[in-house]
């Protein structure tokens, strides 16, 4: 009997035992050395579908991580994305931390990957006017820039570079072996952006993007790796500060069961995985001391060639071509329809419209591009797709004359009547439309209309009474007669130097 009481004492004493030794690692678990970042992407704000995402998890795994400091705020509900508040002007930290397992990336061990980090609207609507929206706040603050790195608080980069023409965005080289801090400074406020500026206005949110590329063949960082973001509030200094404790007053205020369905807030904000910012790998590239957007330094030469030719929408040579470029047809491909908005000066709205045929783009209302667009660029989008090509300020008809030997002092040819040449042959004209109403202009239209070339021309004249040539000035022209008909023959000039026009 004292053998069994001895067993039951030996077998109390070892569970009493376990049952310590199972608790004795809870304060450590709990303790700030166990903290690690998954521990809190584990969360359930952080959880679409715990089923499917870990098993994404599982299948891909971001390869970088970006932590800015930067308290998310209390009163945002469960399931919504955070929202961090920000002072503006004041310098808050992004970590940017290599997240890759062993193995993962191989090419990029032990050389520099480049971030560009970005602060852009969050909503949609301002997504849509962006270029209208940042250049309004670069006239209102001239000289200024919406994004800047506190370069002697940051740690690890690398070649930081701005570009004047990208007020939003700042980029740089990292090494993701070595620990790399970036100290970002947002000077636009919420409230800039609204239609009344004023305090109690409520402000716009932006997100802070990062997008990360490594190296190509040819040596440009134009190979997309991984791409984050979070949204942010910014408020005038020590505002973001007030707004966070009034949020924290108002969640205390809230009884238990409300406080649930609300996230806690958490000391640091973790940007959370997205897609590229659309033309990232194009928007800069390494080799260039001084960076631009594709779009920008290709915009004044696609605009050019229109703007020569404009004035005349019919003439021929290169009218089928100007043709094309003035009016979107519905069979148009999305590539095709890309090179006609950069040709007509949209180019802000490429990425916009990147899966845009020509027969989608015609389908838009008016209305629906001045909602997407805004009420200047939208107009001037609708009147290129569907309205006529704007009336010349003077329309005449010429005809070429049969060629004559006559020299300049000499009586030309008289034309016949009833629309034929003096030869019997039927005169066909050609109209010439002109905006600018000068001489030069006269000139130039008629080379390109009749293939002569326009540095052989010397003079233009106009035959006066008796068979006299009068030399057509700018006045004359403004004295034109619209839808004017006239015959012109060239002779040779003086001493075979080019040739002279003659109007008749």
């Amino acid at each position: 009997m004292a053998w069994v009481l001895s067993m039951d004492e030996v077998i109390e004493s070892g569970l009493v035992h376990d049952f310590d030794s199972s608790l004795s690692g809870i304060g450590q678990e709990l303790g700030a050395g166990a903290y690690s970042m998954s521990d809190v992407l584990a969360l359930p704000i952080f959880k679409q579908e715990d089923s499917s995402l870990s098993l994404e998890d599982e299948a891909k795994h971001p390869p970088f991580q970006y932590v800015m400091c930067a308290a998310t705020s209390p009163a945002v509900k469960l399931h919504d994305e955070t929202l961090t508040y920000l002072n503006q002007g004041q310098s808050y930290e992004i970590r940017m931390l290599d997240n890759r397992k062993m193995g993962d990336m191989p090419e990029i061990s032990g050389k520099l990957v480049k971030s560009i980090i970005r602060v852009v609207f969050h909503d949609r609507r301002l997504q849509y006017t962006e270029h209208q929206q940042l250049e309004g706040w670069k006239w209102n603050r001239p000289g200024d820039r919406l994004l800047d790195l506190d370069i002697p608080m940051s740690v690890g980069i690398i070649d930081t570079r701005t570009n004047p023409s990208q007020l939003n965005a700042v980029e740089f080289l990292w090494d993701p072996a070595k620990r790399t801090s970036a100290f970002i400074q947002v000077h636009c406020i919420s409230t800039e952006f609204t239609p009344r500026k004023h305090g109690g206005e409520k402000g716009v949110p932006f997100r802070i993007q990062v997008d990360t590329f490594k190296q190509n063949e040819n040596g440009e960082y134009t190979d997309h790796l991984h791409s984050a973001s979070c949204q942010i509030k910014v408020f005038k200094p020590k505002g973001a500060d007030r707004k966070q404790k009034n949020d924290r007053e108002k969640m205390e205020k809230r009884t238990a069961h409300e406080k649930e369905k609300y996230q806690p807030s958490y000391d640091t904000t973790i940007l959370t995985e997205c897609s590229p910012w659309p033309d990232t790998p194009t928007a800069y590239v390494n080799n260039s001391p001084s960076p631009a957007p594709t779009f920008t330094s290709s915009q004044p030469s696609t605009c050019s060639v229109p703007d020569s030719n404009s004035s005349s929408p019919n003439h021929q040579g290169d009218g089928v071509a100007q043709a094309s470029g003035e009016q979107i047809q519905p069979s148009a491909t999305t590539q095709e329809t890309q090179q006609w908005l950069l040709k007509n000066r949209f180019s802000s709205y490429t990425r916009l419209f990147s899966n845009f045929s020509g027969a989608d783009l015609l389908k838009l209302t008016k209305e629906d591009l001045v909602q997407i667009c805004g009420a200047a660029d939208g107009i001037r989008l609708y009147n290129s797709l569907k309205s006529r090509s704007v009336r010349p300020r003077l329309t005449i008809y010429v005809c070429q004359e049969q060629p004559s030997s006559t020299a300049l002092q000499g009586q030309p040819q008289a034309a016949g009547s009833g629309g034929e040449s003096g030869g019997g042959t039927p005169c066909v004209y050609h109209a010439i439309y002109l905006e600018e109403m000068v001489a030069s202009e006269v000139a130039r239209k008629l080379a390109s209309v009749f293939n002569i070339p326009f540095h052989q021309i010397n003079q233009v004249y106009r035959q006066g009474p008796t068979g006299i040539h009068i030399l057509v000035s700018d006045q004359m022209v403004q004295n034109f007669q619209d839808e004017t008909c006239f015959l012109f023959s060239t002779v040779k000039a003086e001493n075979n130097d080019g040739i002279h026009i003659i109007l008749k």
